[in-house]
């Protein structure tokens, strides 16, 4: 365990805390181990093939071109993948990488994607610094970031590399960054076979053995494979290449015996399919999937393996409302108050108490397609916009009704279906993700909740007091009892001066978002995005300067969101100053925005106060 226990310990050097002796001590021993017998990624990599029934994607190319196509431009394909040049995205050549008192060593010859790790020594320390070389085994993700994974020595455990790869900003951050976690946090190292691999690829079976301390884990495929959504292939393969090309082709019901077809069975069993991954589910010991695997398969009812966890419902599932007692606060990391979903990867949660889930014809292919649309959302070509949501309800498709329901004109944003009923209340991989749990704007909700409104997340510079006389209006919504703060200053500065970090980080990507941009102008944002950058939580602070980089004028030379406030300058102040040399004019900023300048400049004393009463509760949201 020398490897797994050193690199698991340098893990921690996310935390910016000081290494203890016995990192140090775990160093020096892997050191001497190594140089025994190196870890090879060759020899402890991830296996792939089985568990019993699965052939593999490429046994489906031959018949299915097309969709093997499709599928093999998608995400879901390169979710996990093993280190090549194709697949990894980052900058390996000659990078420098320290936290704390380790130094990362980045090295690429050819295909081979390679990390000295070296222990800082004191200065005047006669002793050589005590180091290791090993190699990067795997490699998860492509879209938005990529995180990497190095052999722990113990068969083929893999341990999570303490940087992660941003792709937007093309650059190197610590991985702890890259979460929504409280300041100071402590990371703790993956172990990618017990933790991302339930979801990051096919048929994963972990193959614990706890008595001798090793894994021998193996997986159908890598990434998210046709076997993935099909279920095993194999009987499928067999009797289709027995019969040959020119044999009778088999029926419908033929066909539903040898393989599944998302869209050809029940829908509530499709979305379950989906669900598997996506979703927060009840594990039962009885499972015993660390050693063998999950015995859900496409198509199978999966409340009888892995039930889904709904907070209304924790009495259902025995064994949870007891565990649920002795961590009362974990349903927090991943639902609102009222159990809607709060973080991405959880959408079949939320999807499940949705009304037209209810139904049990409504599904996540009536909105999305893995082979008919564009990779970053999935979305079918015919349900990019309000014909997602006409095929069921029909009156809508006359723009005379549809005004007349939405209050806004036909062709703009206010009349997307999504914007008002499918909100971006969720977060994830340092963004905001459509709610899929399909409701209605309510003041009230959001009271009670803490879930920003689908109004104001639109309309950036009203007051909640506003949206409730709207709602009023338009639907009769009774008007909650609001508070000053409510009636007087707009809901998105409430929430950036007031929330907690995972509002916070929900208005800093609206504050960026085009449709709000556009509907309640730019010019007074600055500020708050300033404050943004100042935040104590990392992540928060990368989504606001995203959104901030969309006005470079007002972004502070030099900036850099991995570093904490309290070892830089101010940025609120920075971005204040250069907003103000800009020359913004008073007329411009809307009444609600508590913008007025205070004795020295800067934020006003309407500001300040609010910022005193801001949620600091310690948020940590579980993507």
């Amino acid at each position: 365990m020398l490897l797994l226990g050193l690199v698991m310990s340098l893990g921690s050097g996310c935390s910016r805390e000081d290494p203890s002796e016995s990192v140090r001590s775990a160093l020096s021993e892997a050191t001497n181990a190594v140089a025994a017998k190196p870890p090879s990624a060759a020899e402890d990599r991830i296996r792939e093939g089985g568990p019993e029934g699965y052939v593999g994607s490429e046994a489906c190319r031959t018949c299915h071109e097309d969709q093997f196509s499709s599928w093999h431009r998608t995400y879901h394909r390169t979710m996990t993948q093993f280190p090549s040049t194709q697949a990894i995205r980052a900058n390996f050549r000659g990078v420098v990488l320290t936290n704390d008192q380790t130094r990362f060593r980045l090295s690429q010859e050819g295909e081979e994607f390679r990390v000295r790790l070296e222990r800082i020594q004191e200065t005047g320390n006669p002793e050589p610094a005590p180091s290791l070389d090993t190699q990067i085994s795997l490699v998860t993700g492509s879209h938005h970031m990529q995180v990497f994974w190095v052999p722990g020595g113990d068969g083929n455990v893999q341990v999570g590399f303490p940087f992660t790869w941003l792709i937007p900003e093309q650059r190197w951050v610590p991985r702890n960054s890259t979460f929504l976690r409280p300041p100071g946090f402590h990371h703790q190292a993956e172990a990618w076979n017990v933790m991302c691999s339930r979801c990051h690829a096919t048929a994963i079976e972990p193959r614990v053995d706890s008595a001798a301390r090793r894994m021998d884990s193996r997986a159908a495929e890598l990434g998210i494979s046709c076997e993935a959504c099909h279920g095993p292939g194999e009987r499928h393969v067999q009797l289709r290449t027995a019969a040959g090309p020119q044999g009778p082709k088999p029926t419908a019901e033929v066909l539903a015996r040898e393989i599944v077809h998302p869209e050809k069975i029940d829908p509530v069993r499709s979305a379950e399919t989906c669900g598997f991954c996506h979703s927060m589910k009840w594990i039962d010991r009885t499972e015993n999937w660390r050693t063998e695997g999950f015995r859900f398969r496409p198509g199978d009812v999966l409340a009888e393996t892995t039930p889904l966890i709904q907070p209304g419902r924790t009495d259902a599932i025995p064994g949870l409302k007891e565990y649920l007692a002795r961590n009362p606060t974990l349903l927090e990391d991943y639902f609102w108050k009222d159990g809607m979903g709060r973080v991405s990867g959880r959408e079949f949660n939320s999807l499940a108490e949705s009304p037209c889930f209810a139904g049990g014809k409504f599904s996540c292919l009536s909105c999305h397609s893995l082979h008919e649309s564009e990779p970053a959302d999935l979305l079918a070509e015919n349900r990019k916009d309000n014909r997602a949501c006409i095929q069921c309800h029909e009156t809508y498709r006359d723009p005379v009704v549809l005004q007349k329901h939405t209050h806004h004109l036909p062709t703009s944003s206010g009349s997307e279906c999504y914007n008002c009923h499918m909100p971006h209340t969720t977060y994830g991989v340092l963004s905001a993700i459509r709610s899929h749990q399909i409701s209605n704007p309510s003041v009230a909700v959001e009271l009670t909740t803490g879930r920003p409104n689908a109004c104001n997340l639109c309309h950036l510079d009203q007051t909640l007091a506003w949206t409730a006389e709207h709602l009023n209006q338009w639907y009769g919504q009774p008007i909650p009892a609001l508070d000053e703060t409510a009636r007087t200053v707009a809901n998105s500065a409430r929430l950036i001066l007031t929330g907690d970090a995972g509002q916070r980080a929900l208005m800093a990507w609206h504050l960026g978002w085009a449709p709000a941009r556009s509907v309640s102008g730019t010019n007074w944002l600055a500020p708050y995005l300033g404050l943004l950058l100042d935040d104590p939580y990392a992540a928060v602070r990368c989504v606001g300067e995203r959104s901030l980089k969309l006005t470079p004028q007002w972004l502070p030379a030099g900036y850099d969101f991995v570093v904490p406030p309290g070892e830089r300058s101010s940025a609120v102040d920075a971005v204040w100053k250069l907003w103000q040399a800009a020359g913004p004019l008073a007329g411009e900023w809307p009444a609600p925005l508590a913008l007025e300048s205070g004795a020295t400049g800067g934020p006003g004393p309407k500001w300040e106060a609010l910022l005193r009463n801001r949620d600091n509760r310690p948020v940590r949201l579980r993507e």
